[in-house]
């Protein structure tokens, strides 16, 4: 390695997104950057940023028409030129490595310049149909990760199991792998006031007494709130004072999504109506009051590449009851409950053995601050760097 600094190009497009990707850019640069262990980094913008960034990073924007959260939305996807515009960009600087934080922002550089790429997971390749609205949309995906897989000289990724289906399913070999984490945000804690999460559900319509379940997350057909949804009716009718809140942007300015099927099942279910709530979007310290009222996180996607949902119910004392799918077993191992999540009978029952079981969720939630403090952004970086460092060094060695 030089003796000089390591000049790290990261594509910081996500910024601004409030997805997954999004909060994995924000909370993983400022870790970065909270480090001294010879790297400089260089953050790249589709658009002059507006919010206050990081101190210690050196900045460059492109005008590309569009942002990245206005050009992915629906059917809708990036031109030719905001391409072409922001690889240019990347092109202008001498970087010893580039990174990019989410291959769903990843566009090409066409340079030997060694690149990074984060492959969070693979859900896109297992489940097209849930998350495309078009087959044109597949298509530009399945054109998007062959360049990226072609360009990517270490693979990043958060967590051991979608490490498996980097290999399995994109075909890396597992050399090439490295393993990463997330965390929560210190926002998500233990609140010792009762009436702070108490005002938290007041505000979204939630009677005060009462279990409270809450989903956490996109809207989309693969998180699979629709078979939650379907195991309510027989969890309301074994335990009537249950409420279940669903946190998320409804707008439909994000990803493709299901909202309107989700609302519409809600309505066609008598009683769901009563106990069922949209809450819309929230920001991290509102949610961290709601959470701090919730009897348990209640996690049924098809597929996760990590899951920091749980993570941050977890940082709140919250046990999770979860997906046994994918990642989800990985991150909460014994802070939570397991299900089927293509089975509404076996969601219902293991939502109704923890509702009827306080002194276990008490243990629960015991093992979930404990589990939680596993999990830390330095650790990321920590691991991140790695990465960043064997990539220049495969090049060297040819």
């Amino acid at each position: 390695m030089p003796d000089r600094a390591v000049h790290v190009g990261v594509d910081a497009t996500s910024w601004t997104n409030e997805r997954g990707f999004g909060r994995f850019t924000r909370s993983l640069v400022n870790a970065l950057l909270a480090r001294d262990t010879g790297f400089r980094y260089t953050l790249l913008f589709d658009q002059p940023p507006k919010d206050e960034l990081p101190a210690g990073a050196a900045v460059l924007a492109a005008t590309t028409g569009r942002a990245l959260n206005e050009s992915m939305v629906g059917r809708s996807s990036r031109s030719l030129e905001y391409l072409w515009a922001m690889g240019r960009l990347a092109r202008r600087e001498n970087f010893d490595v580039f990174f990019f934080p989410s291959l769903y922002s990843y566009f090409p550089l066409f340079t030997r310049v060694p690149c990074v790429v984060c492959f969070h997971d693979a859900t896109a390749e297992r489940f097209p149909r849930l998350l495309f609205p078009t087959r044109r949309n597949q298509l530009l995906w399945r054109a998007k990760t062959a360049l990226a897989r072609w360009q990517t000289r270490r693979a990043m990724t958060v967590s051991q199991s979608s490490s498996a289906d980097l290999e399995s399913i994109l075909g890396f070999s597992r050399s090439r792998i490295d393993v990463v984490t997330e965390a929560a945000h210190p926002v998500f804690r233990v609140i010792d006031d009762p009436v702070v999460p108490a005002a938290a559900r007041a505000r979204h319509g939630i009677p005060a007494d009462g279990a409270l379940l809450v989903y956490v997350g996109g809207m989309n057909a693969h998180k699979n709130i629709l078979g939650l949804l379907k195991a309510m009716p027989t969890i309301v009718a074994q335990h009537r004072g249950v409420h279940l809140a669903i946190v998320g942007d409804t707008s439909g300015k994000g990803f493709w999504d299901n909202v309107g099927e989700l609302r519409r099942y809600v309505a066609d279910h008598a009683p769901l109506a009563e106990h069922v709530h949209f809450t819309g979007y929230v920001s991290d310290a509102a949610l961290a009051e709601l959470l701090n009222g919730a009897y348990a996180l209640v996690f049924p996607s098809l597929w996760e590449g990590f899951g920091l949902p749980a993570v941050e119910a977890m940082s709140c004392g919250v046990p999770v009851l979860a997906s046994r799918r994918a990642s989800l077993p990985e991150v909460v191992g014994d802070a939570g409950l397991y299900f089927e999540p293509a089975d509404p009978t076996a969601i219902a029952a293991c939502v109704l053995s923890l509702l009827r079981d306080p002194a276990r969720r008490s243990r629960l939630a015991g093992n979930a601050l404990e589990r939680a403090r596993t999990f830390s952004w330095d650790r990321a970086a920590v691991l991140a760097e790695g990465s960043l460092r064997r990539s220049i060094e495969d090049g060297a060695r040819g």
